[in-house]
């Protein structure tokens, strides 16, 4: 396999390089996500092992742009952060998967092999349910052609729901997705900011609308 190491700490660099070299793959180093940009116009890889904490442009920012421009090669982002919010976020910025520093060569290797097995299939850049129009990289939304005005957490939420139309999501889902589960009186907060994006798609918009499952959370309903 061909590799790509995102890493400006030289000493983890070389060691990745050094272990992966001696498992027969090639192995570029880039020491910032604009460096990497560069490597990425001259050359493909199957793997990309992205640290978060990057100068310049992070981690998360890199991976938002190498989806817009629907690169698919996968993602393995390292990172010493170890919250529920740290993983979504690089999750949700279009990583496949997540390890954390320290970390032992061996899963760093089983990881970059389970990647590696994966389809490759281009993902998308824009989600569209309906008449609404979702744009993860440029945290944009589009009612009709119309921008959609979502505070932080309810568009992390509508994202949730555009990733799985007419999937019941429980409100643990929704939690673990935009808060730590001990957020305190998190059910009540979700369903407040559900009401709000209601609201603002339009409670009457035939095509797609967020519907309450009683008992078990909510669904993204779309006639389309």
């Amino acid at each position: 396999m061909r590799i790509l190491v995102v890493e400006d700490e030289t000493r983890i660099a070389n060691l990745i390089r050094r272990g992966l070299a001696e498992e027969g793959h090639g192995v570029d180093l880039a020491a910032s996500a604009e460096e990497a940009m560069d490597w990425l116009d001259t050359a493909s890889y199957d793997v990309i092992i992205l640290d978060i904490m990057l100068p310049g442009m992070s981690g998360i920012e890199f991976s938002r742009s190498v989806r817009t421009q629907r690169i698919s090669t996968p993602i393995l982002m390292l990172t010493a952060k170890d919250t529920i919010r740290d993983r979504v976020d690089g999750l949700d910025s279009g990583a496949d998967d997540y390890l954390v520093k320290p970390f032992a060569f061996a899963e760093l290797s089983a990881r970059i092999r389970a990647l590696a097995r994966r389809p490759n299939e281009v993902l998308p850049a824009i989600f569209q349910v309906g008449d609404i129009r979702l744009d993860p990289a440029h945290r944009e939304v589009t009612l009709s052609g119309n921008a959609v005005e979502l505070g932080a957490r309810e568009f992390r939420i509508l994202e949730l729901f555009m990733r799985n139309p007419n999937r019941v999501l429980t409100r643990s889902m929704i939690a673990e997705h935009v808060w730590d589960y001990d957020f305190p009186n998190v059910t009540n907060v979700i369903d407040v900011h559900v009401g709000s994006i209601r609201r603002k798609i339009g409670s009457d918009n035939p095509t797609v609308s967020i519907q309450t499952v009683r008992g078990a959370g909510y669904r993204l309903v779309t006639s389309t």
